[in-house]
């Protein structure tokens, strides 16, 4: 069969890959995309990002299918500006996660779904922030409803979709190491990309990935392929279940030798004109 006898569905990383160089989707692979939906081509978004970020990105730019947001906790809808199929951390592994925390001097953000849902109430105890930490909600402050210096009400143990932390490697290291003994929850630790000596952690609902929302969405669509484009290591898990995985070229070497294409970089508007010529448009 050829690609348009098959009702595809085309999924793609955020950062490094969809986005340019500038952090933005080029008015070119914007208005490229836009033509490919009126034409009834399901394309979409696979991202840690929040719909905060999300949704500005995608501004003026036409998509049918949800955004996968949070590394899969929920999907967004952008006709109905509504969060769907919403994963929350068990109450105990929030109590749990949080105690942790404190005793390893780690003031994780606690990203609670309000009563309204939406925008995500963010919540930070601590007196002050770590350099990271400011940076981190500086860059942020306009897009959620921050509540520094409050504890998590007692909302969290039901409606917690993410905590993240960020702190000293001795610190953040300390409280992984104990968190991710005994939970089911996703538990993840990192080095910050621009400095090595402060480490991120994140804990997500058990079961939560972007390759299972994403292979979840595609039952959903109705399609019967999956095209998924990524640079990075947590994009590898979508190669493994596309029909066809695309490395752009400033991707990780190891995600290259991964993929089943490598196309130009994330620069060059490759992805949007790579589902172009793969739909036949």
């Amino acid at each position: 069969m050829t690609s348009q006898q098959h009702k595809t569905l085309y999924v793609s990383d955020l950062d490094g890959t969809l986005l340019s160089t500038d952090s933005r989707i080029s008015p070119r692979s914007g208005s490229l995309i836009s033509e490919l939906t009126a034409a009834g081509a399901l394309i979409t978004v696979a991202t840690a990002r929040t719909p905060a970020t999300v949704v500005p990105l995608l501004s003026g730019i036409a998509t049918t299918p949800p955004a996968v947001v949070m590394t899969g906790c929920a999907m967004w809808d952008r006709q109905a500006a509504a969060f769907t199929d919403t994963h929350f951390v068990p109450g105990y592994d929030v109590k749990r996660a949080l105690g942790i925390c404190a005793e390893c001097g780690v003031a994780p953000f606690v990203y609670v779904l309000p009563p309204e849902g939406y925008p995500l109430d963010v919540y930070h105890n601590a007196r002050s922030m770590n350099k990271a930490e400011e940076s981190f909600y500086l860059e942020r402050a306009r897009l959620k409803r921050f509540h520094l210096g409050t504890p998590a009400p007692a909302r969290a143990l039901t409606h917690t979709m993410l905590l993240f932390a960020m702190g000293t490697s001795d610190n953040i290291l300390a409280a992984y190491n104990a968190i991710k003994v005994g939970t089911d929850c996703s538990v993840c630790c990192y080095p910050d990309v621009f400095n090595p000596a402060i480490h991120n952690l994140e804990i997500f609902p058990p079961g939560v990935t972007k390759a299972a929302a994403v292979a979840k969405l595609k039952e959903r669509m109705g399609a019967d392929r999956l095209v998924t484009f990524g640079d990075s290591l947590n994009d590898l898990p979508l190669f493994g279940i596309a029909d066809v995985g695309v490395a752009v070229a400033n991707a990780l070497p190891e995600v290259k030798a991964a993929a089943d294409i490598v196309i130009e970089a994330n620069y060059t508007d490759a992805v949007a004109r790579f589902i172009a010529q793969d739909f036949g448009f």
